[in-house]
């Protein structure tokens, strides 16, 4: 599951047991060396399909960047400039280690922020939003601050964009797998402080298309074809597109 460059047991153990901020700023030195990292496949595939539907965009903002898996992409996709935004210090000392600066793509900056109280300072000025793997640490009360923050940094007409996965069924040996991680995490939680809130199926499409909306969004969904589709027709990925309107 790791490589041998990852944490160790015990380092995942103490990262657990520690805050959401206090444990990625353990785990920043090794986290791209963990299957956590947005996986450079599902960022080729967003980045290829937002070239298809929008072209290219003036100013991009990474939301929970992490050590800044999508910071190339937004530099690619945008003329510019490039906002990465992390609660932990130690991520963003990563993702800024790691952003060389390149001919011709915008400059980037990184800003340390809880992502459910975006700073006003970025209000209205980025046409573009993306997010990716961050979703499971906000609970579902959380999110219409989490998407009233976004909606605030965009510009009119500004698109929001991440992907999101069809429901596995109870069938398949990942819901139980899935299921069983939410279990613990929610033992964890009621047992141990400070909370390290992670789980993987409180972000339905339903409940969250409802709650962009709520924020003002208008939302429509393009599959991501290069993950293919279920036998039934439906597409293993759809990236959600909520626009600022």
């Amino acid at each position: 599951m790791f490589s041998s460059h990852g944490p160790s047991v015990r380092e995942l153990a103490v990262q657990g047991l520690s805050s959401i901020e206090r444990g990625y700023d353990l785990l920043a030195p090794k986290f791209d060396h963990t299957p956590f990292r947005t996986p450079d496949r599902m960022l080729d595939a967003v980045e290829e399909t937002l070239a298809q539907q929008e072209g290219t965009f003036g100013a991009g903002l990474d939301v929970c960047c992490g050590t800044g898996a999508a910071i190339g992409m937004l530099r690619r996709l945008c003329r510019e400039r490039v906002t990465g935004v992390d609660l932990s210090a130690g991520m963003l000392a990563e993702a800024e280690r790691t952003q060389a600066p390149l001919d011709g793509t915008p400059a980037v900056d990184f800003v340390r922020s809880d992502a459910r109280a975006l700073p006003a300072a970025l209000g209205n000025s980025y046409d573009l939003a993306v997010s990716f793997g961050a979703f499971g640490h906000f609970l579902p009360s959380e999110r219409p601050a989490l998407f009233s923050g976004v909606h605030a940094a965009l510009r009119e007409g500004g698109v929001f964009a991440f992907p999101i996965g069809a429901p596995i069924p109870p069938t398949s040996p990942v819901w139980w797998a899935v299921t069983g991680f939410d279990a613990v995490m929610r033992v964890r939680n009621a047992v141990w402080r400070p909370p390290f809130v992670m789980y993987y199926r409180t972000f339905p499409l339903s409940g969250v298309r409802t709650d962009l909306r709520a924020a003002g969004f208008t939302v429509e969904t393009v599959p991501l074809e290069q993950f293919g589709r279920q036998p039934g027709g439906a597409p293993r990925w759809r990236l959600v597109l909520a626009r600022r309107s």
